[in-house]
């Protein structure tokens, strides 16, 4: 697995359903817990019969493009630990006030799960083995929106947003070599206070559903060589999509020169296929886990990395397991020498594949696609106008995002 780097360089510097220009209707609403009334976040929303969906954002808000040809159909919205629940498009449209979808914890009982007694490890090396057979056996084109964001302490210095388009050859090869990411429109805001002088920027933001696609580049934890690198325990199943699946905790067992993983794979239960991964960089040796993530700095800058977690999910539909959500957040602090206090920064990328298209009659070629050493933020404009992403699926801003956009603005 090719891996990402954070670049640390010095520099100066209402929820109703509506009717969009192109004929889509667009819905949205809150997703909340049943039993604890909380707003739950990174839900899955897909509607039914097609390759259209999104996630919620972490106040468990979205919104979502349907077609005038799918305004009879229904949404399906999903979550680990939780039951399905389907909503109708009609049932949004006909709200006056906002609409709240209602979770409750999955109840699948024990009986009906396929207990699996033997070696965890066997079990995520048959998963591997299905690969090919469990996910895209044709090449396809996703439709996507990509966000990052940089914070010094709680508040946002750096917001930069993306429709891009993700070309995914077949899994029956585990090589991500043709695998291509083309940013069609985006913006940035930046900080302009001159406080905000050390500028943090993400070394190949884009490129993460080629790169942290972890079942087709996954070599860092399931290949033949690394595999033995990892103690695996078998955790309590849970359910996702209506699906049992097993839940199995790897950790490192050895020493090598650079830094593993630890985390936790998701594997269904019938089918084999790692349907969600979540993990994060071991931090016993800071040093080796700051080489995995500092590019470069400057002089007399002082860099403690606080931690890198990493979230990947899939989505099942037809037979078939397909890429649908990404996340990579990174904390640390910086200072500079002979001062007292030090800065902590967070930076996150996310994507979402908001749509496919099967066997594309086109590709996308090498010149046109966003290459990993590049930096997203330096090949966009400073442009926030309101109705920018009016005719997208996005990942809905939070309230907090929202707010720091309205006063980034105002310092240009």
């Amino acid at each position: 697995m090719k891996r990402f780097f954070v670049l640390v360089c010095l520099a100066l510097f209402g929820f109703c359903a509506l009717l969009a220009q192109t004929n889509d209707v667009v819905v949205s609403a809150i997703i909340k817990d049943k039993d604890s009334r909380k707003e739950l976040g990174n839900v899955n929303i897909v509607l039914v019969g097609s390759n259209i969906g999104t996630v919620s954002n972490s106040e468990g808000v979205f919104s979502l493009r349907v077609p005038q040809e799918h305004l009879q159909k229904g949404l399906v919205v999903s979550h680990i630990g939780y039951s399905n629940v389907r909503v109708s498009v009609e049932d949004l449209l006909n709200k006056d006030k906002q609409f709240v979808i209602w979770m409750s914890p999955s109840t699948m009982l024990l009986k009906e799960l396929n207990v699996f007694g033997g070696d965890p490890r066997e079990l995520v090396e048959k998963a591997v083995r299905k690969i090919p057979q469990n996910y895209a056996d044709k090449h396809n084109m996703f439709s996507s929106f990509y966000r990052e964001t940089i914070q010094k302490g709680r508040r946002y210095i750096g917001i930069s947003e993306a429709v891009a388009n993700v070309y995914k050859t077949p899994y029956k090869r585990q090589d991500v070599n043709f695998d291509r990411v083309q940013v069609l429109k985006g913006r940035r805001l930046e900080s302009q206070k001159r406080s905000d002088t050390l500028a943090v920027k993400i070394v190949g933001g884009p490129t993460i559903p080629v790169y942290l696609d972890v079942v087709k580049n996954g070599d860092e934890f399931f290949g033949p060589d690394m595999i033995h690198c990892y103690h695996y325990t078998m955790l309590i199943p849970v359910s996702i999509d209506d699906r049992m699946q097993y839940a199995i905790r790897f950790e490192p067992r050895v020493t090598l020169e650079y830094a593993l993983y630890r985390g936790t794979l998701y594997i269904d239960q019938e089918s084999l296929a790692i349907t969600r991964a979540e993990f994060e960089l071991d931090m016993s040796d800071k040093e080796k886990a700051t080489q995995f993530v500092l590019k470069r700095k400057p002089s007399g800058l002082r860099f403690n990395l606080q931690g890198v977690s990493f979230l990947v999910t899939y989505r099942q539909q037809d037979g078939k397991t397909y890429l649908n959500y990404l996340r990579n957040t990174v904390r640390f602090k910086c200072d500079w020498k002979k001062r007292l206090f030090a800065s902590t920064y967070t930076t996150s990328t996310e994507m979402v594949m908001v749509d496919r298209e099967e066997q594309p009659e086109e590709g996308i070629k090498s010149r046109d696609s966003f290459k990993q050493g590049e930096i997203f933020y330096d090949k966009v404009d400073e442009y926030w106008n309101e109705d920018f992403w009016k005719d997208y699926n996005i990942i809905e801003p939070t309230e907090s995002l929202e707010s720091a956009v309205k006063k980034l603005k105002k310092q240009y």
